[in-house]
């Protein structure tokens, strides 16, 4: 369950107070291939987490397994999409 679905909100909605004052640029935070999760550095001493999964599905909050602290994720959701993801076709050479 995601903090938009706690409070109502639909995924990537950007109606969701920025409570801590504090966003991230995914370009920041770090790819922890354990976790399988994007992570950055929560002040409790533990990790800000957000998957791979939740990206691709919109959303944009990265929660601290530890505490109750949370930062937004900012990235472009393109990057990040299902869509984005799936092979195309070959390209074709002409000579």
């Amino acid at each position: 369950m995601t903090l938009h679905d706690e409070v109502g909100l639909p995924a990537g909605s950007s109606v969701l107070p920025d409570i801590h004052g504090r966003s991230v640029e995914i370009e920041d935070m770090d790819w922890n291939e354990e976790l399988q999760a994007f992570t950055y550095e929560c002040p409790c001493g533990d990790l800000f987490q957000i998957s791979m999964e939740e990206l691709e599905a919109g959303e944009e909050i990265a929660h601290c397994p530890s505490c109750s602290l949370y930062v937004r994720v900012i990235y472009d959701p393109e990057d990040f999409s299902q869509k984005a993801s799936l092979p195309g076709p070959e390209p074709i050479l002409v000579a």
